[in-house]
C-alpha cells in the first residue's frame, strides 16, 4: 500500500496533500505486524483508536469514541481485503482517511444539531458552486440552487428521527474529502434525473394503471452505477496521457515523491533544489495534472493503440470519474511513473 496516494481526487482547483501526509504522523509500528481480524479490525488497538478519534475532533459533536471506531471499522472492512491486511497496512489506511470529514458526516447522520449547523454553513456555498459547474450555469441561477438545495433537503429529511439510519451520509467512508463526495452525489443525481426523464418520456404513450405501476414511489436507493467501471477506465487512461505531457523534471519529482516515497528534503538534495521549491513545484504539478486530466476527459479520446474512441464527458461524468477512481482503483505509480532508463552505450559500439 502506498503511503502517499497521488492526490488528484480533491475538489477542482484544490489539491492539498494533507491526507496523504497524515500517515507519516500516525503511531509507529515496527514491521508489518500480525494480520488484522477482518470482523473487528481495531480490536486490541486502543492507542490507535484513541489517536484517530483525537485527530477527527469528533468530540466537538458529542460523538462517542465507540461510535466513531465502529465507523472506522466499517470503512476498513469496505475497502481492505479481508484476511490479508497487516497492522501496518491498517494504520496507513485509517490515518490517510479524511477523519474530520468522517466525524462530521457521522454526527450529521446521527442527527447532531451542532454538526448540521456547521455542515450547512460550511458546505452550502460550495454545493451551489459545484451544482453550477455540473449544469454549466451561473452559481446564482435557479437551476443550480435547485440542484444544490435538493441535496440539502434530502439529507436533512433522511436524518430526522429514526429515519437517520437511511441518511446518505452512511455511504461516506472518508476515503475522499466530503466536498469531493458531495460533488459526486450531485453529479450522480443530475445524471439520474436525465435518465429518469428519458424513462418517463417512454412512459408518456402509456395510459391507465399499467403506466402508473411503472412509476417508482417512496424513497428509493440508487442501484449501482452500470457505467462505474467505464468511468474508472477513462480516468486511468486520461491520467496516463496527462503524465506523458509533463516535463521530465516534473515527472521525476512526482516519481520520487509518490513512487519512491522520498521526503521533500531528500528530493531537494537529489535534484539540487531547496525543500520549499520542491514543495511548490509538486503542488503546481498536481494542479496542472488535475486540470489536464479534466480537459482530456472533456475532449474525449480518438481511437489509438487498440483503444476505442470515446466521446467527451460532461462535468457531472468527470466528477464521477474522479470519485469512483478514488474509491475503487489504487493508482499503479510504478507503471505510470517508471524510473528513467539508464543511458546505454553509444550507438554502434559494443559494451566491453
Amino acid at each position: 500500500m502506498q503511503r502517499k496516494p497521488l492526490a488528484l481526487v480533491g475538489s477542482p482547483g484544490h489539491l492539498g496533500s494533507q491526507s496523504s501526509e497524515m500517515a507519516e504522523d500516525a503511531p509507529a509500528n515496527s514491521g508489518d505486524g500480525p494480520l488484522v481480524d477482518p470482523a473487528r479490525p481495531l480490536h486490541g488497538r486502543a492507542s490507535l483508536a484513541e489517536w484517530l478519534y483525537a485527530q477527527s475532533r469528533a468530540g466537538r459533536w458529542g460523538l462517542a469514541r465507540e461510535r466513531f471506531v465502529a465507523v472506522l471499522e466499517r470503512s476498513a472492512k469496505k475497502r481492505l481485503t479481508a484476511g490479508n491486511v497487516t497492522s501496518k497496512q491498517l494504520e496507513e489506511f485509517l490515518a490517510a482517511l479524511h477523519l474530520e470529514d468522517l466525524a462530521l458526516a457521522t454526527a450529521c447522520a446521527d442527527g447532531c444539531e451542532e454538526a448540521w449547523e456547521h455542515f450547512y454553513a460550511a458546505f452550502r456555498s460550495y454545493l451551489h458552486t459545484a451544482a453550477a459547474a455540473i449544469l454549466r450555469r451561473d452559481s446564482s441561477s435557479a437551476e443550480a440552487g435547485e440542484l444544490a438545495d435538493s441535496l440539502f433537503a434530502e439529507l436533512y429529511g433522511l436524518a430526522s428521527g429514526k429515519s437517520s439510519e437511511r441518511s446518505l451520509f452512511r455511504y461516506f467512508h472518508g476515503r475522499s474529502s466530503l466536498k469531493t463526495w458531495l460533488r459526486a452525489v450531485l453529479a450522480q443525481r443530475h445524471i439520474d434525473s436525465i435518465r429518469a426523464g428519458r424513462r418517463f418520456e417512454e412512459l408518456g404513450e402509456e395510459d391507465g394503471e399499467e403506466a402508473r405501476q411503472k412509476i417508482p414511489t417512496g424513497p428509493q436507493l440508487a442501484p449501482p452505477d452500470p457505467h462505474r467501471q467505464r468511468y474508472v477506465t477513462l480516468f486511468t487512461r486520461a491520467l496516463g496521457a496527462a503524465l506523458e505531457q509533463l516535463e521530465p523534471q516534473e515527472k521525476e519529482r512526482l516519481r520520487l515523491y509518490y513512487a519512491e516515497e522520498k521526503t521533500l528534503a531528500e528530493i531537494g538534495k537529489l535534484l539540487g533544489e531547496h525543500e520549499s521549491s520542491v514543495s511548490r513545484h509538486l503542488e503546481r504539478a498536481r494542479q496542472d495534472l488535475r486540470k489536464e486530466v479534466e480537459n482530456i476527459l472533456r475532449r474525449g479520446f480518438v481511437a489509438a493503440n487498440g483503444s476505442a474512441a470515446e466521446p467527451g464527458l460532461s462535468e457531472a461524468e468527470i466528477a464521477l470519474c474522479f470519485e469512483y477512481s478514488a474509491a475503487d482503483t489504487p493508482i499503479d505509480l510504478e507503471k505510470l511513473l517508471p524510473r528513467p532508463k539508464p543511458q546505454g552505450p553509444a550507438a554502434g559500439k559494443r559494451p566491453v
